[in-house]
């Protein structure tokens, strides 16, 4: 049986050019960058290499680059930094969206219980917030806005120049999650006024278990990792040479095929909703512009979504409900529930995150596949009578 995997939200595969440049990292120079003997200052120079190139896709400077796990640790390290400075500065205010991956929402949950105010600001129907909104919410007590680039479950990008320009009006520290962006968007964070970015290197065809955290140059980075002086005091652990050497290499590489890849998925994209569409009482999720170019997700109403999951796995196609992390979940998701959608419509979702190298051959497969099992499903749901014989309303 032939997989054809949509599932790139999640993760990607790992390129051939990222491994093949991070095997001598393993093998044959996999030396300690802070040891001092000339194998280890290899290291050193392999590192800073790696750490210039990733700066030069986002136009920044090398030395306000740091090395994490991934966006989850960059995430929880640049809020909790913030807000650290500000609470030596009496502010403890803090403003982000109800669609935000869940290690922000529960990082700032984490500092709601240590007093900070959190203020997390609606969405509309399409699951964005406008500048507008995040100015109005500024108050002099506010110390960061974290917002996230591009949205993993609906693919919403938000405005994000314009909320940076707004919060460097204001002087607040604005911290988006470029996890789903970084490698698929074009990042200049100069440009768009960025103070801190988190990115991870699996979502663009580098390797799990690293990524960067951008932070501009005067921002008092806090420690989640105490030990060694590693990433200049700010991150202790000794460094993850071939994952770095890694990241590097993909961010240059997506960056340099950007709109190429972009123009190839938006096609299969539209293809895709288009398909989709042609299905009953099912509705896209998320904006139809300004929306990831690999980005799909719809509900079907009158269906689980974990049942049409499984039926779609055994015909050869991998996708998802929504978010990697929450996949455990019984609960909605609640980006669904955020831009308005009801619990039983927003069980019924299914995530379609594709990657340049699908094809329109495996589009006309997916859509035929998933109008069979949504039909199959239906014809099993008692749900689905009840909303044929009137007993419930069609929400779709």
């Amino acid at each position: 049986m032939r997989i054809i995997y949509v599932d790139n939200a999640a993760t990607t595969q790992t390129s051939k050019k990222v491994i093949d440049g991070m095997l001598p990292y393993m093998y044959e120079q996999y030396g300690n960058p802070s040891s001092l003997h000339s194998v280890g200052q290899r290291a050193k120079e392999v590192l800073e290499e790696a750490r210039a190139k990733v700066a030069r896709c986002l136009n920044a400077n090398p030395n306000e680059i740091y090395f994490t796990s991934g966006g989850s640790e960059s995430d929880n390290q640049a809020i909790l930094s913030a807000a650290e400075i500000g609470l030596k500065r009496g502010k403890k205010h803090i403003i982000s969206t109800k669609v935000e991956h869940h290690a922000v929402l529960h990082t700032l949950n984490k500092l709601k219980k240590q007093g900070f105010d959190i203020q997390l600001l609606d969405v509309d129907k399409e699951g964005f917030v406008t500048p507008g909104q995040v100015k109005d919410a500024i108050r002099d007590d506010t110390c960061l806005v974290t917002i996230m680039y591009a949205n993993n479950e609906i693919g919403t990008i938000m405005p994000i120049k314009e909320i940076g320009a707004v919060c460097r009006e204001k002087g607040v520290t604005f911290h988006t999650d470029a996890v789903q962006a970084a490698g698929h968007l074009k990042i200049d964070v100069q440009d768009q006024n960025i103070d801190m970015l988190s990115l991870s290197a699996h979502k663009f065809h580098g390797p799990k278990g690293v990524g960067a955290l951008y932070v501009k140059k005067g921002i008092f980075l806090s420690n989640l990792i105490e030990g060694g002086a590693q990433e200049r005091n700010r991150r202790a652990g000794t460094e993850n040479i071939p994952g770095i050497v890694g990241l590097s290499i993909a961010l240059e590489d997506a960056t340099e095929h950007l709109e190429e890849n972009n123009h190839k998925m938006i096609i299969l994209r539209d293809k895709l909703i288009e398909g989709l569409s042609q299905i009953e009482h099912s509705a896209l999720n998320g904006p139809h512009t300004n929306r990831s170019a690999n980005n799909v997700n719809f509900c079907f109403e009158g269906i689980e979504g974990e049942s049409l999951l499984l039926l779609l796995d055994a015909k050869g196609i991998c996708a998802s409900s929504g978010s990697a992390c929450t996949s455990g979940s019984l609960d909605p998701s609640h980006v669904l529930l955020a831009i308005g959608r009801s619990h039983e419509v927003a069980h019924g979702s299914l995530r379609l995150s594709l990657s340049e190298s699908n094809t329109e051959e495996e589009i006309d497969y997916i859509i035929e596949q998933v109008e069979q099992v949504v039909c199959y499903l239906r014809r099993m749901s008692p749900v689905w009578k009840e909303l044929l014989t009137g007993e419930r309303q069609f929400m779709l």
